[in-house]
């Protein structure tokens, strides 16, 4: 299949689903298109359903294939465009890379849902409860444990960067957006992650988007 796949996203100072493909794509030099439809509006209503069967987004379209699951589109376009370097080469390491994107892609409700990502955004003396106190506990321990084991190839969570840095870099922007400081020891992965030139080219997209979503900002 050689037609350019179309990667279909949300507003990038909001849709942290979107960033996750949209990052793996765009790093590793995949040539995509993409369609952006605004999050929480009629548009978004009217149009969502001839790009994703879920009626979400992200939703990659590659000739008549369909993929509306950020994870899902990880997962193809490392077989398809990246020739599997999306993911660890060693079995051990990619096990847990895997596992610990699985985490992200189904757990921490209370940290997504109290601090949703809103790129642009800086919050003062932001107050969270203990379900989010634990998820964000959490999420330092799963970077503590995947540096410490198998970080020694580069400055990400598997040296090199892979689907598991997509997939917590959204969690990353919700630290810097609400104050949470990174851990001693992590911050040179968190700054890694900002420096991509990818991450760079999101947030600069993201400060340009004129669009609110007032549940969010109505956040803290």
């Amino acid at each position: 299949m050689s037609a350019k796949p179309l990667l279909v996203i949300g507003n990038k100072n909001y849709s942290s689903w979107s960033l996750r493909p949209w990052l793996l794509l765009r790093n590793h030099g995949v040539a995509f298109d993409e369609h952006r439809l605004l999050l929480d509006t009629p548009e978004f209503a009217r149009e969502i359903g001839r790009w994703s069967p879920g009626r979400t987004v992200p939703a990659l379209r590659h000739g008549d294939l369909v993929v509306w699951d950020s994870l899902a589109i990880c997962e193809y376009a490392n077989e398809t465009f990246l020739d599997g370097a999306g993911w660890p080469r060693e079995a051990a390491a990619r096990a847990v890379a895997r596992a610990v994107s699985a985490e992200m892609h189904s757990g921490f409700r209370a940290l997504r849902t109290r601090m949703p990502m809103n790129a642009r955004r800086r919050v003062q003396g932001f107050a969270y409860g203990d379900d989010v106190r634990a998820d964000i506990e959490r999420v330092f321990a799963i970077w503590r444990d995947c540096r410490a084991r198998f970080g020694a190839g580069g400055p990400f969570l598997f040296g090199a960067f892979s689907i598991a840095d997509a997939m917590y870099a959204p969690v990353v922007l919700r630290f810097v957006t609400y104050g949470v400081a990174i851990e001693p020891g992590l911050e040179a992965w968190a700054d890694a992650l900002l420096a991509l030139p990818a991450m760079r080219e999101w947030l600069r997209d993201s400060a340009a988007e004129s669009e609110v979503v007032a549940a969010t900002e109505a956040v803290a």
